[in-house]
């Protein structure tokens, strides 16, 4: 086998260009890309530079107005007069926010400050509205903590973004002032509505306790003497009635014992008289009275019979009573009179004449029987009204028996009505003191002493504008225009497959690289090139200029 003295050197296979894979970029790769592309990266940076001034001036200014509230605790302690409104502040805040914030008062707000006119003439009001609205800022209720010592604070913020600082400071007052004027008007409204609405309930609560306690006032005369609580009642009752009946019956048995005593003596003493005035000798035994003592005799008797029955009716001290006491007194001194000058001379011989001594005894017993006749007089009356009392008291125990022996009626019916009266009268006075607490706290709130808004910092007038922020947005411009530069350059280089470099060479055709031949070109052509490249970055600089200067000139020009 002969052997080759010369051996084959392997063959470099030549690789495919389109899938070459780039090789890895040096610092001194990336300085000779900037070089070669740094029109693409400074025309980009000056027109992000021009956009940025140019949007930093033609924004208009944007200042914001500053005011802090006070929430002011109430001036008498809560325990002392529990507030009707028992709302957190930071929710009426909320509530508050709503009012203030609602079309119709941000509407008055825009048209008394004449605010957004360029935005009215192009935009629907909704729409300026919508925008006022997201440039009212209302911040958190928050504790504020002096530096310098003192109570803590509690209060809140607000503030008004506007392109005019007067009308900023203005707005943000005015809705300060609405804030605290909204607060007192919806406390003072919430606790007389709620004072109000207590006094209606409790009106209702009295209505139904009376018309409870006019039921049960009904049912216990319905069922008078018949109900649990008034048994013992109606038992004692019964039991002096019956003690009462007794001590009548006794003293009308005492009472009619006297008068039949007042009646024998009665009889007695009409028995002596006869027998005095009997006529002596006479056929028969007969009596003899003279008629003008009869006479009398039956005048005093009618008298006593008139003052008996005047008794009856009127007292002892009456007028009538008195006159008729006097016609029996001067009855009684007449007879008494006659009986002393005699019977008389002109007497019929047939009637026996009396001795002085008959007639003096006749007086006498006349006397005593008239004295007795009034006294049986006054026991007959006495004993009559006796029996009516007696009867009376006989038949209200046998009402208050009849009851008692009934069995209780309605017990349920009764229960029901006392429990529904202790509910009742419960809830009353509940509401009575609720009533009472609820007035207390709506004089509290009518006097301005309960918990409400004071300005703690009035509205600032904001000196700087806080947007925008026109350092921040040209330098934004200016990374932004370098950011555009380099990817327009990387686009290029990725797009560009040609070879730059040696090392592009070597690393892309693995070929030994011998000598470079540097690229000639006319210098005419080259001067004029980089003389058209000087006048359009000089001519793009003036323009740039001109437009910031100018965008600069219009803001000052036309800043408030």
């Amino acid at each position: 086998m002969q052997l080759n003295p010369y051996p084959q050197q392997p063959q470099q296979q030549l690789q495919d260009p389109l899938r070459v894979p780039r090789r890895q970029l040096d610092p001194e790769d990336i300085l000779d890309i900037i070089r070669r592309n740094k029109s693409w990266i400074a025309g980009p940076a000056l027109a992000g530079l021009v956009l940025a001034v140019v949007t930093a001036f033609l924004w208009p200014d944007t200042y914001i107005s500053t005011a802090v509230i006070r929430v002011v605790p109430p001036q008498v302690p809560a325990s002392f007069v529990p507030p009707n409104v028992t709302m957190r502040m930071s929710q009426r805040i909320n509530s508050m926010a709503q009012e203030i914030l609602s079309r119709a008062a941000l509407t008055s707000i825009i048209e008394t400050y004449n605010l957004y006119p360029r935005e009215r003439q192009r935009l629907p009001l909704e729409d300026v509205i919508e925008k006022m609205r997201k440039a009212i800022d209302i911040g958190d209720v928050r504790t504020i903590r002096p530096t310098r010592g003192g109570a803590n604070l509690t209060a809140f913020q607000i503030s008004f973004a506007y392109e005019n600082r007067y009308l900023a400071q203005k707005v943000t007052a005015d809705l300060a002032n609405r804030f605290i004027t909204e607060n007192i008007r919806e406390r003072s409204s919430q606790s007389a509505l709620t004072t109000q609405f207590l006094r209606d309930q409790w009106q209702a609560a009295k209505n139904e306790l009376e018309e409870v306690e006019r039921k049960i006032t009904e049912f216990r005369m319905r069922h008078a003497g018949q109900l649990p609580d008034q048994w013992a009642a109606s038992m004692q009752r019964a039991t002096a009635l019956e003690t009462r009946a007794g001590t009548l019956n006794g003293a009308l048995g005492r009472l009619q014992q006297e008068k039949l005593v007042t009646e024998s003596e009665i009889r007695v003493l009409r028995d002596r008289i006869n027998s005095i005035a009997r006529v002596p000798g006479s056929k028969g035994g007969g009596t003899y009275v003279d008629p003008r003592v009869r006479a009398l005799n039956e005048q005093i008797r009618a008298a006593e019979k008139n003052l008996a029955a005047m008794l009856q009716t009127y007292t002892e001290n009456h007028p009538d009573v008195k006159r008729v006491e006097a016609q029996i007194e001067l009855l009684r001194k007449r007879r008494a009179k006659y009986l002393n000058e005699g019977a008389g001379s002109a007497k019929k011989q047939t009637q026996p004449v009396l001795t002085p001594q008959q007639a003096a005894e006749i007086r006498r017993l006349n006397d005593e029987l008239q004295r007795k006749l009034i006294e049986a007089r006054a026991k007959d009356l006495e004993i009559r009204n006796t029996q009516r009392e007696l009867e009376q008291v006989n038949a209200r125990i046998q009402e208050i028996q009849s009851r008692l022996q009934q069995a209780p009626v309605g017990q349920q019916e009764y229960a029901s009505l006392m429990r529904d009266l202790q509910l009742k009268q419960k809830r009353y006075d509940e509401l009575s003191l609720k009533v009472k607490q609820s007035e207390l706290a709506t004089n509290l709130e009518s006097r301005n002493q309960g918990e409400g808004l004071e300005l703690l910092d009035p509205a600032s007038l904001p000196e700087r504008p806080a947007q925008p922020v026109r350092s921040v947005i040209i330098l934004m411009g200016i990374f932004a225009g370098f950011g555009a530069g380099g990817v327009l350059v990387f686009l290029r280089e990725i797009r560009d497959t040609s070879l730059k470099t040696l090392k592009d060479v070597r690393a892309y055709t693995q070929l030994p690289v011998l000598g470079s031949i540097p690229l000639l070109e006319n210098d005419v052509v080259v001067m004029r090139r980089r003389r058209m490249a000087w006048l359009a970055w000089v001519a793009a600089c003036l323009f740039a200029a001109a437009v910031m200067g100018g965008s600069i000139y219009y803001y000052y020009a036309t800043k408030v």
